[in-house]
């Protein structure tokens, strides 16, 4: 009888891991009838408690992708003033011009969904999921015993680019880590990576002359990340280049990067809500000149400290990141980027490495995708340091030794993502008012991240999942200590 319950146990784990997790909870409540082993009886207990929460949360996630649909449709993009897209999806009969209401361009929901059916789900060149890796093309090199900051130059260039071929067991993907200065040009940084490197690898095209963005076509291993869209309008001087890159045929990361309440809305919901929609106008963008072009999902959200500069030592910079991820995986099947796994200090110490280390475990611990930015970086991306990086790796190698030996059946943990449900709303106030700040939506919601992570950090006081993982020692990190 208990081999039959562990079975049976087994399959609603796996229910929880596709996401069907309504008829996880009915197999978990029928187990409940009939087991007598108090051990599976304590189990199933366990995970029925988290069910209610996870159902919740994916109702969320799917209000995000239609609200962001209708953002795009109801709400609109700001490219009035921009004739090259107005033609594009012009020619396309792509705008809805018997919406009467929408402030900026609001495209017809069937074009829509048709570009957003066309978009691939899978990547060729996929390193899978909780795949962690360099990125943010921080605009200073961080020196031991230096006070100058600087770009890197050729020399060291190629120093960063070994070291990251060395780490390839931890490293799966190398993106852009820090700014060059004039000795050698993006080209010939991402042919120094394509020799060094084989593994998926990413780097902007806006700098590079026509011949050279081809360098990237029809290889699996590399992405573009030459974006378009912020805060609900296209930047001027990226339309040329992000259509070159997708009439090239480059594989494309679509890179959003809004910060909550700052250029964006300020609850997590909205939040999600306005930068999933600008992701997808690129996408629509992309799949309109080049259709069935692969497509990454890099909608890589930022939360801001007191002082109102953006904080990767904040835990709700990670779980913001883990949700988007969880937007993507649960919902759309795009596939995925998100940031995480920095800090803020400016300094290489103890904490700074704990802070990063603890904030790639919370991503683990919640499952994403593909993370840029995890290893190497300090003060909110504006560093990059090779003696962080190298410890970086050190630690996750150690936390993938961990995990390991970690129990597998523990099923999905939820995030208990707050739900908004003027989210909509707060967005299309805050492209009326033209800046988040002044919009009302946004002051109600000034604690919203802190309320949420409170009441993520409560819950996992109360059932620690992987307590090896040092998942529970958000408190220790805001008041200053080291994570042990």
């Amino acid at each position: 009888m208990c081999s039959h319950m562990e079975s049976i146990l087994e399959k609603g784990i796996l229910l929880e891991q596709e996401t069907h997790f309504k008829k996880a909870k009915t197999l978990y409540e029928d187990i409940l009838l009939h087991v007598t082993d108090e051990t599976i009886h304590d189990k199933v207990r366990l995970r029925i408690e988290d069910m209610d929460d996870l159902i919740a949360e994916k109702a969320v996630y799917q209000r995000i992708d239609e609200n962001a649909k209708r953002v795009l449709t109801e709400i609109g993009i700001n490219i009035a003033g921009n004739e090259i897209l107005m033609d594009i999806l012009l020619e396309a009969d792509a705008i809805d011009f018997d919406n009467q209401t929408a402030l900026f361009i609001p495209l017809k929901m069937s074009y829509v969904d048709h570009c957003l059916e066309q978009v691939p789900r899978e990547i060729p060149g996929d390193p899978g999921m909780n795949t962690f890796g360099t990125g943010a093309t921080s605009p200073f090199l961080k020196r031991a015993g230096e006070e100058e900051l600087r770009p890197a130059n050729r020399k060291e260039y190629e120093h960063i680019i070994s070291l990251v071929a060395e780490q390839q067991d931890v490293v799966n993907i190398f993106s852009l880590p820090v700014g060059c200065d004039k000795s050698i040009s993006l080209f010939e940084v991402a042919q120094l990576m394509e020799r060094a490197y084989s593994g998926l690898k990413m780097i902007t095209t806006n700098t590079m002359s026509a011949d050279e963005v081809t360098f990237l076509k029809d290889k699996e291993q590399w992405l573009d990340g030459t974006s378009l869209i912020a805060s609900l309008a296209p930047m001027s001087n990226m339309v040329e280049p992000f259509l070159r890159s997708a009439r090239t045929g480059n594989n494309l990361l679509l890179i959003d990067q809004t910060i909550a309440g700052v250029s964006g809305a300020g609850s997590p919901e909205s939040f999600l809500t306005q930068s999933h929609a600008q992701v997808m106008f690129m996408m629509i963008i992309a799949q309109t000149v080049n259709p069935g072009i692969l497509c990454m999902h890099g909608g890589i959200p930022s939360v801001t400290e007191t002082g109102g500069n953006i904080s990767y030592s904040s835990p709700s910079q990670t779980f913001i990141n883990a949700a988007l991820a969880r937007v993507n995986i649960w919902i759309t099947g795009f596939p995925s980027a998100q940031t995480g796994g920095s800090t803020s200090l400016t300094e290489l110490n103890p904490q700074a490495v704990s802070e990063s280390e603890l904030s790639r475990n919370l991503l683990r611990k919640y499952g994403v995708h593909i993370v840029r930015h995890a290893m190497g970086a300090l003060g909110s991306l504006n560093f990059f340091s090779v003696e962080k990086f190298l410890e970086d790796c050190e630690r996750e190698r150690h936390s993938r030794k961990i995990f390991e030996t970690c129990a597998k059946n523990v099923g999905v943990i939820p995030l208990y993502f707050p739900s908004d449900d003027h989210a909509l709303e707060g967005i299309r106030e805050i492209a009326e008012k033209g800046n988040p700040k002044s919009a009302e939506h946004t002051l109600k919601n000034v604690d919203s991240f802190r309320q949420w992570e409170k009441i993520i950090n409560d819950a996992a006081e109360k059932k620690l999942y992987f307590p090896q993982l040092n998942d529970t020692v958000i408190e220790a990190i805001s008041s200053g200590k080291r994570a042990h």
